[in-house]
């Protein structure tokens, strides 16, 4: 990934406004996918956007997963979060903890206007029926793998070696990419949004004028 500054940004204010402005897609929710492979900065990317959208609320897919359901967890997902939110109420997942290897007490969900579901997969086929937007962190597999090792270290070697074949077979089954409405690409100095392989005529026309922030996003 080239380093230098982006030639084009998107403003987040602009961008926040835009999802915003969208018509609901769960309910009263617009339900917003942040998907990308492991290690391309998905949730950093979610956390900067959910401030831009003064503070929406954000679900992170590695709550739901498992040691032994790497990425089947659909059934908890629609049954705990999509159903609910889908009636107009907050939703109650059970986040699982890594480390004690089991899922911890509920833990509520607003039907906030704009909902934020980040992970790998997030942009999976019996998702997006429900979702407003998919937005695809357009980093590649290996340099994004790599990146994902160097954070976690050497002690999860193996981890990252069962994942990254569950990730590749996921994906080669069940792609978010060429759905994708939007593709974000991270630069060190911020973001650049463009037109995902899935957009449609006039559906991103607030993603693809461009503008330069006062400040790196």
């Amino acid at each position: 990934m080239d380093p230098a500054a982006p030639p084009d940004r998107l403003d987040p204010g602009r961008a926040a406004a835009g999802l915003r402005a969208l018509p609901p897609s769960c309910g009263p929710v617009r339900l917003i996918a942040v998907d990308g492979h492991a290690g391309s900065g998905k949730s950093t990317f979610s956390a900067l956007l959910a401030e831009a959208l003064g503070g929406a609320p954000v679900l992170h897919l590695d709550d739901l997963a498992t040691h032994e359901e790497l990425f089947a967890w659909t059934g908890r997902l629609l049954d705990q979060v999509i159903g609910p939110l889908a009636r107009g109420e907050s939703a109650r997942y059970e986040p699982y903890d890594w480390h004690l290897r089991r899922f911890g007490a509920p833990r509520p969900l607003p039907a906030a206007p704009v909902v934020l579901v980040e992970g790998v997969g997030a942009g999976r086929r019996a998702l997006r029926p429900h979702l407003a937007r998919l937005l695809w962190m357009d980093r590649g597999p290996h340099e994004s793998w790599a990146r994902g090792r160097f954070r976690d270290g050497p002690e999860l070697a193996d981890f990252w070696d069962e994942w990254t074949v569950a990730e590749s077979r996921h994906f080669a089954g069940d792609p978010s990419r060429p759905f994708a409405d939007t593709l974000v690409r991270e630069w060190r100095e911020g973001y650049e949004w463009l037109p995902g392989p899935g957009a449609t005529a006039g559906a991103n026309h607030f993603l693809t004028e461009r503008d330069r922030p006062a400040r790196p996003y």
